[in-house]
């Protein structure tokens, strides 16, 4: 886990917290002077992995209040740059918040611009860092952290006056709707209880004049006043600072606050730096003041800390996955045994159940052999079913036709039906016939009934029929004539048909 580190910058030092476990402890305060900075460069050598956050209580720190057209995206960054750089010329450290939108047809936003208007009093201290290659999350201001304090400590005015007492001055911020609109730093010449009511009573007055003459507030306006305080001060506080009819004023004890806020460790000196600080680590404000250069190497300690995460996680996912594969690998290596140990029982019982077969005098090999040709060949065999059955039907129509001797066979072509091609074998059923005339018919009638038996045979488009040998020769200079040859018409006449079918292979 990455450490982090508080710095505490004000007019005359800088003070260096660690934050663990909830608690801040003190490492180091170091004098805004040429020993002092070396001892911090030392310092933040040494925690050069830790992510450090710097809250400055300066004095030198403007607040304007700006109305822009409704933009968005980049118009806006780049517009909002442009009116940083008109009211703080010269200053990188700067920041911008929304103080939302007008209700108006072109709803302009109000938009709250904010800079420390000394960067020289930073710049050795950001040096020391950057030389360092120290990651800096950001920098802050007390008056940022007001809102949180008076929501912390339920304060529920809407505005206030906010003040408080740290680095032998008085911080004094115009909240409005947990916002500080404008802050100042005044001193605190006299450091004794009575000199530390005067001024809480003389800058209430101050800063209430200051918001009437800005406009921030009517002349008329009450406005409460929230003062945080050391316990040992209220009772001249109370004294000195009279309601007045303007101005309302609630007295906090510092000490009963750092309970509220869950401080581990009551500040001793009984000031508000502490507070503060709390509220920076617990909960840092969104804006801050650095630019990207100066968070330059905390933007590259958020990518390697990225990247290890990912590593890490990556790495444990692995290691997972790859439990989870061994798991898998001895189950499977379980189930196998089991396997094996089934698979011999079942081999054993199979062997006890054909001991007892009787011996046939083939082994198993070959028995086994033998029924998978069997199978093979019941599966391509064909019947002279069909064939018979449309021969049949024919023969059934056409009563003068005698059958006298019927061969089926599957091969190839014969001499008849060599011109024919086929995808596979054929069927080739050959009929031998007879033509009994029936009496006083003649040779025509004769052919009528061939003709018709012919006929019906063809009636299926799957086969195809050759006529081996007519019931009559006739040849082409021969005339048939009615009546003649009537006694040769009463013989039987006989005929040879061959019928092709074809066989898919």
């Amino acid at each position: 886990m990455i450490s982090r580190r508080l710095l505490y910058l004000n007019t005359h030092r800088l003070s260096a917290f660690v934050w663990q476990a909830g608690k801040l402890t003190q490492e180091g305060v170091f004098d805004n002077d040429d020993h002092g900075r070396s001892a911090f460069a030392s310092y933040v050598a040494s925690h050069r992995h830790s992510h450090f956050s710097l809250l400055a209580n300066v004095a030198e720190e403007g607040h304007v209040i700006e109305t822009i057209p409704f933009l968005q995206g980049k118009d806006r960054e780049t517009l909002i740059r442009r009116k940083i750089g008109q009211h703080f010329l010269g200053t990188p450290l700067a920041t911008s918040a929304s103080l939302g939108f007008e209700k108006t047809k072109r709803k302009n936003e109000r938009v709250l611009l904010c800079a420390l208007t000394d960067p020289t009093h930073f710049e050795p201290w950001l040096s020391r860092l950057a030389q360092s290659g120290a990651p800096l999350k950001g920098i802050y201001s007390v008056a940022q952290l007001g809102g949180r304090l008076l929501k912390k400590l339920a304060v529920t005015h809407e505005r206030c006056l906010l003040l408080t007492l740290q680095d032998h001055s008085i911080r004094e911020s115009f909240v409005v709707n947990g916002k500080a609109l404008f802050s100042r730093m005044a001193p605190l010449p006299d450091s004794s209880i009575a000199g530390i009511a005067s001024s809480f009573s003389a800058e209430s007055g101050k800063l209430h004049q200051y918001l009437i003459g800005q406009r921030h507030i009517g002349h008329d306006d009450r406005m409460p006043v929230v003062i945080v305080a050391p316990p040992s001060a209220l009772p001249a506080i109370e004294k000195a600072c009279l309601a007045d009819g303007r101005l309302d004023f609630t007295l906090l004890d510092n000490t009963e606050a750092a309970r509220q806020l869950k401080l581990q460790r009551t500040p001793e000196d009984c000031r508000c730096e502490a507070l503060f600080l709390h509220l920076l680590a617990t909960n840092p404000p969104s804006q801050q003041f650095a630019s990207s250069t100066h968070r330059h190497d905390y933007d590259l300690s958020r990518l390697r800390f990225l990247l290890l995460a990912g590593g890490l996680v990556t790495l444990l996912g692995g290691s997972l996955f790859a439990a989870k594969q061994l798991y898998d690998a001895r189950q499977l290596r379980d189930e196998a045994v089991q396997q094996q140990a089934i698979e011999a029982d079942l081999a054993a019982r199979y062997r006890e159940i054909t001991a007892t077969f009787p011996q046939i005098g083939v082994d198993n090999d070959s028995l086994r052999t033998l029924t998978d040709r069997y199978r093979q060949l019941r599966s391509q065999q064909t019947l002279p079913a069909d064939a018979y059955r449309h021969l049949g039907q024919a023969l059934a129509a056409t009563p003068a036709i005698e059958l006298t001797g019927l061969d089926w066979k599957i091969g190839p072509n014969s001499a008849s039906t060599a011109g024919r091609t086929s995808a596979g074998a054929v069927e080739i059923t050959t009929v031998r016939g007879n033509i009994v005339p029936p009496p006083g018919s003649t040779t025509r009638q004769l052919l009528v009934d061939f003709d018709q038996f012919l006929a019906l045979l063809r009636e299926n488009t799957a086969v195809t029929i050759n006529v081996i040998k007519a019931p009559i020769e006739l040849e082409s200079s021969q005339p048939l004539r009615g009546g003649d040859n009537e006694q040769e018409s009463a013989v039987p006449r006989a005929f040879v048909l061959e019928i092709l079918r074809n066989h898919a292979p």
